[in-house]
């Protein structure tokens, strides 16, 4: 984007004012060249930049699950060929042992804000969540201060964070203290102070809220907790890889975070954790596994922990699903997280522009966050009608995701979604809900009927229309 360039979206205007505003900035986009290196986006042979979706109108799940590389398809090929294939259990020795820090440490360098040290790569978010929140109320509960036997958390955190908790309080007779938080606003800095106190040993949240994308402040909150003398662990799964995050600046306690999303690791693919350099050995972890261990292949009578960060890793670990990552980690690593959330904010502004346009007439409701810097990199929009209207849209290879009761999701990943899919991608979600709402209220044949009611964009196209291409 340069700095004479009108990059302000059309506001209200035309259809056709907001595709050619989409165009305008995808060619001015600096990252849009990253968009090619996706596996199923093709270069488009009209423009020549920020290529298209042979087999998709538009994917906008990119915060629940990330698109696959084309680096990474040769990456997994060539382990499966040459570094498992051939060299077998000597990959042990000479690589994979330590590619759990390897990547740990290239995880905080790129998106975390993270000195080396402080992150490795291992087991699922939730063992992970448990791993540390247990060690943390461990430390305080029974170790240093008896007395602080409350975990705080919010009624809106991903259900996960919530339940795991819950089993924690059990086991080791403590409470909850509940933050009632509203899911468009999330939890605030005034919300924390007034929950935590001496009887405080961990506060567990989210960075991004899973359903608003409500984006907390990380400093502040975690300013509040210390002074209550309590330990802070932040769920980062929906904020790395997509807002700028600094854990040593904010003197983060502990934190974990998926790789499946902005990092596009792949279904399942293992989870990462952080612990501050000066309480790794004062905390002791809950599942002691011989991949922790001072020296793995002593094989001795007993646990013995190892140094540093390596003492929070438990069992084997699983070297394949760590490899996609590695591919996004180096393209966010070159083009800079500042600048990759330049680009979601730009996204998630055009969308929001194009809802307030397109979708607010007909009754949809937005409960993400208005200003920028309370939003993560997506938005969230309601409706009664929204179950049906994902369904439809799945159907005709638009690709958002639904959340319990009547909210649809608009996940714009930086790397791999243009301002054009965006477009198109919003452009169907209106023609699907006003055919379903025309259905229900009798004027029309049903469901689909809306959809050829675009301007030769959005679902239409997708349908055999004149749609314009991402």
């Amino acid at each position: 984007m340069t700095p004479h360039t009108d990059t302000s979206p059309a506001g209200n205007g035309s259809q056709d004012a907001q595709l050619a505003f989409a165009r305008r900035m995808d060619r001015i986009d600096g990252l849009g060249h990253y968009r090619r290196q996706f596996v199923g986006i093709e270069p488009d042979s009209a423009t020549g930049a920020t290529g298209h979706t042979p087999s998709l109108v538009a994917y906008l799940d990119g915060n629940s699950l990330g698109r696959p590389t084309r680096a990474s398809v040769a990456r997994i090929t060539e382990f499966l060929t040459h570094d498992w294939g051939t060299r077998l259990i000597r990959g042990w020795d000479e690589a994979w042992l330590d590619l759990p820090l390897k990547i740990g440490d290239d995880i905080g360098r790129a998106a975390l804000g993270a000195a080396p040290g402080q992150v490795f790569v291992g087991d699922s978010t939730t063992v992970l969540l448990y791993k540390l929140a247990r060690a943390a109320v461990d430390y305080l509960r029974v170790d240093a201060e008896p007395t602080r036997t409350e975990i705080v958390l919010d009624t809106d955190n991903f259900p996960t964070d919530r339940y795991l908790l819950e089993g924690i309080a059990a086991e080791r007779g403590m409470t909850l203290h509940w933050i009632h938080s509203d899911p468009a606003s999330g939890v605030t800095v005034e919300q924390v102070r007034q929950a935590v106190g001496p009887q405080t040993a961990l506060v567990l949240l989210s960075h991004v809220a899973y359903r608003s994308g409500f984006l907390a402040d990380m400093r502040e909150i975690t300013a509040v907790v210390h002074a209550a003398g309590s330990l802070v662990l932040w769920d980062l799964s929906h904020s790395v890889g997509s807002v700028v995050v600094e854990l040593d600046l904010c003197d983060v306690d502990l934190a974990v975070g998926c790789s499946y999303k902005y990092l596009n690791g792949g279904p399942g693919a293992p989870a990462f954790a952080y612990v501050r350099s000066d309480l790794q050995d004062v905390l002791t972890q809950p599942i002691q596994g011989w991949m922790g261990t001072k020296d793995v292949f002593t094989m001795g009578p007993g646990y013995v922990p190892a140094d540093g960060i390596r003492r929070f890793m438990s069992g084997t670990p699983p070297i394949v699903g760590m490899l996609a990552m590695q591919d996004s980690l180096a393209m966010i690593e070159e083009a800079g997280i500042d600048q990759v959330r330049a680009k979601s904010v730009a996204l998630t502004e055009f969308a929001l522009t194009l809802v307030d346009a397109w979708l607010a007439p007909m009754g949809v409701t937005v409960s993400s966050p208005r200003e920028p810097t309370h939003r993560g990199g997506h938005v969230t929009v309601n409706h009664p009608a929204m179950r049906q209207v994902t369904q439809i849209l799945w159907e005709h290879d638009v690709i958002p995701d639904f959340r319990t009761p009547d909210a649809l999701r608009i996940g714009l990943s930086p790397l791999s979604t243009s301002f054009v899919e965006t477009f198109e991608g919003v452009a169907a979600i209106r023609d699907v809900l006003r055919g379903v709402l025309l259905g229900q209220s009798g004027l029309a044949g049903g469901a689909n009927s809306g959809l050829g009611t675009g301007l030769g964009t959005g679902l239409a196209g997708a349908l055999g229309g004149p749609g314009v291409g991402l």
